[in-house]
Formats: structure tokens, C-alpha cells, sequence
């Protein structure tokens, strides 16, 4: 658990899903149970579940279709904490951070959007570098917020309906439930 800062202010963020290992679902599940038990962080809503076609280096074998959804999370932690939090979620899941760039991955998560601001740190950038490159990030993302202000290039529908990534991305049947709040014994 990683202790909520006093004082700070809450943020509204979103949070990119992603698995191609195992049974991917249940995966993405897992996460946001687990996101949901820390203290300092509410899941607020989860968007539709995609399926999407895997990103492979050039010359790389095919891979497994990625489950992909998006998170709106309110979070009292600092950005590096809720990063910290992220990774030690996704290693929770069996990922490998040391594994070469878009190897085949049981989690993925990623903070897109961060309030209304822009800024980037040696280990994060928000928002998110390459989403608007990517529509199995922008269609989750969209789907749960369209009027998603991404700073200094539009909406998340306006970013869908001009992304150019020609990947296969549709709609997934299974679906994701945001947690239960953990109950918390009154003081």
C-alpha cells in the first residue's frame, strides 16, 4: 500500500489497460482490484473492453490479440507514487520491465491523462507521448470519456476520429466491473 500524501489535492487521471498473456481479462480485472485497495486511489468508472491487434517490431513473430480498457482513477499520490503503484501492479501480474520493448505482456498500464495538465518528468510524461498515434488506447479512452481534454491537441473523440493507426481494434464481449470500495473501519 502506498500512504496517501496529506494535504494534497485530488487528481482525476486515466489509466491505459492492456494484457496478451494468459487469461487477459481476468488480468485486467485483478488490476484494478488491486488499484482499487490502495490507499489514496478510487476507481471511478472502466470503459468497454477491446480486443486489438498486438504492435510487433518489424520482422517479430506474431503475437496474441491484447485485451485493452481504460480507467478513470481519483488518486491523492503523487504522480511518481501512482507510477510506482502501476509497476508494482504490473510485476504483481508476472510482468517483466527487463523484457525487450512490445514483448508479449500478462499487464500494461499506463497513465494517459492527469487532470487538465502536461508535464513530463525523467520516468513519465503526460499526457501519455504516443496515444494519439494509437486508437487501441484512444478508442477505451473515448469510449469511457470523449470529452476528455488532452492539453494542446483536443478531445479524446476529436484524437479517435483523426488517429490514423490502421491496427484491427473492436469490441470485446467480456466486460470489466469497477471494485468495491475496500471498507475502511470508521475511527
Amino acid at each position: 500500500m502506498t500512504p496517501a500524501e496529506p494535504g494534497r489535492q485530488p487528481a482525476t487521471l486515466y489509466v491505459g489497460m492492456g494484457s496478451n498473456v494468459g487469461d487477459r481479462l481476468a488480468a485486467l480485472q485483478a488490476a484494478l482490484a488491486r488499484l482499487a485497495r490502495t490507499t489514496g486511489v478510487t476507481v471511478e468508472a472502466v470503459s468497454p473492453v477491446y480486443q486489438t491487434e498486438a504492435h510487433v517490431l518489424p520482422g517479430a513473430a506474431p503475437q496474441p490479440d491484447h485485451l485493452n480498457a481504460a480507467a478513470r482513477l481519483r488518486v491523492a499520490l503523487a504522480p511518481h507514487a501512482l507510477l510506482d503503484v502501476l509497476r508494482k501492479t504490473e510485476r504483481a501480474a508476472g510482468r517483466d520491465h527487463e523484457a525487450p520493448r512490445w514483448s508479449p505482456r500478462p499487464l500494461d498500464l499506463d497513465v494517459l491523462l492527469w487532470n487538465r495538465e502536461a508535464f513530463e518528468t525523467e520516468r513519465l510524461t503526460v499526457p501519455h507521448p504516443r496515444m494519439e498515434a494509437r486508437r487501441f488506447v484512444l478508442a477505451p479512452l473515448a469510449d469511457l470519456a470523449p470529452e476528455a481534454e488532452i492539453p494542446g491537441r483536443g478531445t479524446a473523440a476529436d484524437l479517435l476520429a483523426r488517429c490514423t493507426d490502421g491496427a484491427r481494434v473492436e469490441r470485446f464481449p467480456g466486460a470489466l466491473t469497477v471494485p468495491p470500495p475496500p471498507h475502511r473501519e470508521p475511527r
